[in-house]
């Protein structure tokens, strides 16, 4: 019988810093309207694909919940089938849990709501809309550095802004204000990159005047303002000179908040410890990474390791080791993870990784031999057949096999049967991996032919074959959240109404209890 635990056990882990990954087993959208403060989205019907590198030590204490879907008893099976041992459920689910801490709504909320008390504690400096854009029209000798992704800054930014993203503001800040005298304005999104990357550059003690855009492009667009769409100006990596620079001003810092530099002897001691987890996160930007990297580091690029570390790193009370080659990046993202609440050292960058370094593998899920993938000639023969489309809503809207339905992970089942056809069932995905995951349950409560497309829709196009764009929705869309602060079109009020409630996040820490978050305030004798 799976044990169960309480939300007082739960939260008493966060508090005393245990390790411990809380698992949202719904989906998205759900999970977006309101869970616990370390809660991870993992949609039962993606346990295999999204867990293991969440959580890669199989002995790590795992709790599942849900909202009363019934999910948490197929989720239980499908984690202990992937090699987990400490499984429980949370009892009383959701409803449960609120009734003894804050739940919050969105994503990435730990980073969203660390970065509205950095602001409450340090008044990191900032500027309206309105200010900024009469602030850059009288004054040349400014620069604008977009915090965001690149990706996220070539779909819109603010006049004369520049992609840097944030984990590479500290690195590059020399290389793009290379006057005291120029001043410097941070944007992003929303707020939370802007915030921490003003006061990154704030807490270096440079001699440039710097100031956050207030509420990013959502308030430019929110003032009746224009943007601009499709830039591609980056700041460029930094000079030897204005490295060396950079590193000395993030050294004073990361010398004052704390950070520890660990050698390769240190790294190996960490990783040797099997009562822990251990993430190893190479910070650099990911071009970098891709032409080099040391052994067992994933990419994590530090502005978006701050602003998203949910997507990373899914054990609270885990460690973590950062890397980079500069000495500068990974010191400052280790900076704001310590004030996070996590255990983060930084590797010299001077030292090797040791070759024999032990890392811990996540589990793999591999499909079942048997004879239920068919490829695309296969699936063209089949007479009467519904293709069923198991891709995130977005990426089925954009295009899909011709005739097939969108169908919610989760309520595949339930959906399934009121599908009036009596011809085989056809599962499908962007790559088929989902849908293989997710064939052996269909099989078994399904009383018709069940396959999945082996390769998935990428297969189909690969094939030759086009896609179709008219949608059939055997489920509700709600597997992913509609963020208000990415991309076009977003509504005013859902902008607005997202503003509103990141200014109340520091209140529902301050009720909750449960962060062990700590700003660090700037040196009296700096």
């Amino acid at each position: 019988m799976i044990k169960s635990i309480t939300a007082q056990e739960l939260r008493r882990h966060w508090i005393n810093r245990q390790e411990i990954a809380l698992l949202d087993v719904r989906e998205e959208g759900p999970y977006s309207d309101a869970h616990p403060l370390f809660a991870l989205s993992v949609p039962v019907s993606e346990i295999e694909l999204l867990l293991p590198p969440l959580v890669p030590r199989l002995a790590t204490p795992i709790v599942v919940y849900d909202d009363g879907e019934d999910y948490v008893d197929r989720a239980v099976t499908r984690i202990i089938a992937l090699g987990y041992h400490d499984v429980a459920i949370l009892k009383g689910g959701l409803a449960g849990y609120a009734r003894m801490g804050e739940v919050y709504r969105d994503v990435n909320v730990p980073s969203k709501a660390f970065g509205e008390l950095v602001e409450s504690i340090r008044h990191t400096p900032s500027l309206s809309a309105r200010e900024v854009k009469t602030f850059l029209d009288g004054e040349k000798n400014a620069v604008v550095l977009d915090a965001r992704r690149f990706e996220e800054y070539s779909t819109m930014s603010i006049p004369r802004g520049r992609s840097c993203p944030g984990g590479e503001l500290a690195y590059r800040i020399f290389e793009a204000a290379p006057s005291p005298d120029t001043a410097v304005i941070v944007n992003c999104a929303g707020r939370t990159r802007s915030i921490v990357g003003t006061q990154s550059l704030v807490n270096l003690g440079i001699p440039n005047k710097v100031m956050a855009l207030r509420n990013g492009t959502i308030g430019w667009k929110l003032e009746g303002l224009e943007l601009e769409h499709h830039k591609t100006e980056r700041v460029p990596l930094p000079s030897p000179e204005t490295s060396r620079k950079a590193r000395q001003h993030v050294d004073a810092w990361a010398q004052h908040v704390g950070v520890p530099i660990i050698d390769g002897e240190q790294l190996s001691k960490l990783a040797a410890e099997k009562q822990r987890t251990l993430y190893l996160l190479d910070v650099r930007d990911p071009s970098e990474y891709a032409a080099g990297h040391s052994k067992g580091f994933i990419n994590a690029p530090g502005g978006q390791l701050v602003q998203a570390t949910d997507e990373w790193v899914g054990v609270r009370g885990a460690r973590i080791v950062l890397s980079d080659t500069d000495g500068v990046r990974a010191r400052m993202t280790g900076s704001w993870l310590l004030q996070l609440g996590w255990e983060v050292y930084v590797l010299d960058e001077q030292c090797k990784v040791p070759e024999n370094l032990l890392t811990i593998d996540p589990p793999i899920w591999h499909a079942k031999p048997n004879a239920t993938a068919i490829a695309v000639d296969e699936l063209r023969a089949l007479s009467n057949a519904s293709v069923v489309d198991l891709a995130r809503s977005p990426v089925y809207r954009r295009g899909h096999i011709p005739g097939a339905f969108f169908a919610s992970g989760p309520e595949l089942i339930r959906d399934l049967r009121a599908l009036r056809r009596t011809g085989p069932i056809v599962l499908t995905s962007s790559n088929g991996t989902v849908a293989a995951l997710n064939v052996g349950d269909v099989q078994k409560d399904i009383s018709r032919d069940v396959f999945y497309l082996s390769g998935g829709t990428e297969a189909w196009i690969s094939a030759g074959h086009a896609l179709e764009t008219e949608t059939r929705w055997l489920s509700q869309p709600i597997d992913v959240y509609k963020r208000p602060y990415e991309g076009t079109g977003n509504a005013r009020e859902a902008m607005q109404g997202y503003l509103d409630w990141e200014y109340g996040l520091v209140g529902q820490l301050a009720n909750d209890g449960v962060s062990n978050f700590h700003v660090v305030r700037e040196s009296s004798t700096r």
